[in-house]
């Protein structure tokens, strides 16, 4: 009978769930995403920018080539497709669209997809497109008309659907206001459907004026503070893919619990996961033959009968008080239900009162779903900013998902803040601090160490500061995930060797001794003796004289003939060592031809037993 424990989760589990999963657990997100590139392949966007900088098209092309990579490294099952207006040559489905090129259609990215758009890169890039698609007219209803029914023709469940178009042209039709009424009644049609419709404009000589046409054709920003984002064109390559990679995914709540402030008073809130431990992936089990990936099934069957047992039939135990306590599935639940999903308000705390040693594990980010309860972005806004105003954080308890015992957390308030170029750094709301219980603080003696005279304090806070730096998590790449994945590219696009991986995170050496000078060395005459060489090797252990620098040997142990046949007769051999057994056994002449205790024991009983 199995263990119940087997049955429970980790609560430190909880970070790897899928983020889709509700707090009830009743359901999750289920389907994939999707996600196409709507590109213009007018003559405006072959235009090299000033100093060498790269046109609009090849812009687009390496973001386009960037987010293939990253969607085959994250999550290989999400739908793409790269799509060109406004040419000469025409290819669809459908064969029913002018001036519409489908370049891939709604699937799986691959390499050899990412071998196609790299083609479309640069010089040779911008030739092959001309002579493949050329530039021609321009309808953007015909071209949102085709993606609408790449989307119609799939007949997987999609969880997500966006559109994102690439253009440097805010007048694609030149004041035809039949092609423009067209447009819009498209961009609607795709809007109704769930099509989230996104606008990546590039920079051009005369401004991008989003107001004229393309303020309806996109849909309206998720967030407030994405409104600058669609009015301020992309000049530089950096800005692009920084635009295109928060726009990528959709942003899914790993739970979405009801913040109770008091009675009657509710607000919805989802929580977020801010950062995600990276892991190199899981190698894949392939059947030799085949090469398809293998499956493995767990089954249950009956110790006794080999009969196979199912779900229902299977029940778990706990030993209490010497005594099997067996349960059914549903009374373990209910062992471990504690209350209903959900954040309750206890109080508010000044800000001085979270220590740094309560963070103990990495925390998470609520922001309000409207969408749940009506008003809650209001009333949640209303709390962040008094939370902020008066530097106090809201201490509440929570229980994230049923089954999951209560937390105290700590609710710390953020204000949004934005870059020069308008790009959201940091967004406005509530991170959750998860905070120890009494039995998670241990009091540890710290060892005793000589303590530092004033002299080399002083002159280690002079290293200090000459090593200061600004750090930022996101400037540093794991080394060893980016190796594995240059080299599964490599492998994957017939390349002749891995991209080089820049190790971020080893210390710049010649930098620092430039900045350091004689410090280091005036340290360690503070510090160390006159003779001391760290990179010197240890002495040699000193040999013993007397065996002549041979290793020693073990005394032999006898044991006194009397003392061994009162051994046997109270059956106490056993507490005798082996060594100590054999030595006897020679002793008396016991042959045996065993070196097991047991066996030892056995000619030492027959022999003496006599």
């Amino acid at each position: 009978m199995a263990e119940w424990n087997a049955y429970y989760r980790n609560e430190d589990d909880e970070e790897e769930q899928e983020e889709g999963e509700q707090s009830g657990g009743d359901y999750k997100i289920t389907g994939r995403d999707s996600l196409v590139f709507l590109v213009d392949a007018s003559k405006e966007m072959f235009i090299k920018g000033e100093d060498g900088q790269p046109s609009n098209f090849d812009m687009t092309m390496q973001v386009v080539r960037s987010v293939y990579a990253s969607k085959i490294i994250s999550s290989h099952r999400d739908l793409m497709a790269l799509v060109f207006y406004g040419t000469e040559q025409s290819k669809d489905p459908s064969k029913s669209f002018k001036h519409v090129y489908v370049y891939h259609d709604l699937d799986e990215p691959g390499a050899k997809r990412v071998q196609e758009v790299d083609a479309l890169r640069g010089g040779k890039g911008a030739q092959l497109a001309a002579e493949t698609m050329g530039s021609g007219e321009t309808s953007l209803g015909d071209a949102l008309w085709c993606c609408a029914n790449l989307y119609s023709d799939i007949k997987l469940r999609l969880s997500h659907k966006r559109l994102m178009i690439f253009t440097c042209r805010d007048k694609p039709h030149e004041g035809d206001s039949v092609k423009d009424r067209q447009a819009r009644t498209k961009s609607g049609d795709l809007k109704e459907t769930g099509v989230i419709i996104d606008l990546m404009h590039l920079m051009k000589p005369d401004g991008f004026d989003v107001a004229p046409f393309f303020r309806d054709i996109i849909s309206p920003p998720e967030d407030e503070s994405e409104l600058g984002l669609q009015l301020e064109p992309c000049d530089k390559l950096e800005d692009l893919q920084k635009r295109v990679r928060a726009k990528e995914q959709k942003k899914r709540a790993q739970a979405r619990l009801h913040l109770c402030l008091g009675e009657g008073i509710n607000v919805a809130v989802g929580i977020y996961a801010t950062a995600v431990t990276a892991r190199k992936p899981a190698p894949i089990r392939l059947y030799r033959e085949t090469n398809e990936p293998v499956r493995s099934k767990t089954r249950t069957f009956h110790t006794q009968t080999g009969s196979l047992l199912l779900p229902s039939e299977i029940k778990k135990s706990q030993v209490y008080g010497k005594k099997q306590i067996v349960m059914e599935k549903d009374e373990v639940d209910a062992i471990k239900k504690f209350e209903d999903p959900g954040m309750f308000l206890i109080g508010f705390k000044p800000m001085e009162r979270l220590k740094r040693h309560h963070h103990i594990r990495p925390a998470a980010f609520i922001y309000p779903e409207e969408d749940e309860v009506k008003g809650s972005a209001c009333l949640f806004s209303a709390l962040l900013t008094k939370c902020h105003e008066r530097n106090v954080f809201a201490l509440c308890r929570c229980v994230s998902r049923r089954n999951y015992p209560p937390r105290f957390v700590a609710l710390v308030p953020q204000k949004e803040e934005v870059d020069e170029g308008k790009v959201q750094i940091s967004p406005s709301g509530f991170h959750v601090i998860y905070l120890p219980y009494a039995d998670d603080m241990r009091t540890l003696d710290p060892p005793q160490c000589p303590t530092a005279s004033q002299r080399q304090v002083d002159k280690m806070k002079e290293i200090v500061s000459k090593l200061r730096f600004k750090y930022r998590s996101d400037a540093f790449e794991n080394p060893v995930i980016q190796q594995q994945y240059r080299n599964l590219e490599a492998l994957a696009l017939d390349m002749m060797a891995p991209e080089d991986t820049e190790d971020l995170i080893m210390p710049k050496v010649d930098q620092m001794d430039q900045r350091l000078g004689p410090l280091v060395q005036e340290f360690k005459d503070l510090v160390y003796p006159a003779d001391y060489n760290p990179e010197g090797k240890p002495a040699a252990k000193r040999k013993t004289a007397d065996t002549g620098g041979g290793a020693e040997k073990k005394p032999k142990v006898e044991v006194p003939e009397d003392e061994l046949r009162a051994h046997v007769q109270n059956g106490t051999l056993g507490k005798l060592t082996v060594p100590v057994l054999k030595e006897a056994c020679k002793k008396f002449g016991v042959h045996t031809t065993g070196t097991k205790k047991q066996e030892l024991i056995d000619a030492l009983v027959d022999q003496l037993g006599q």
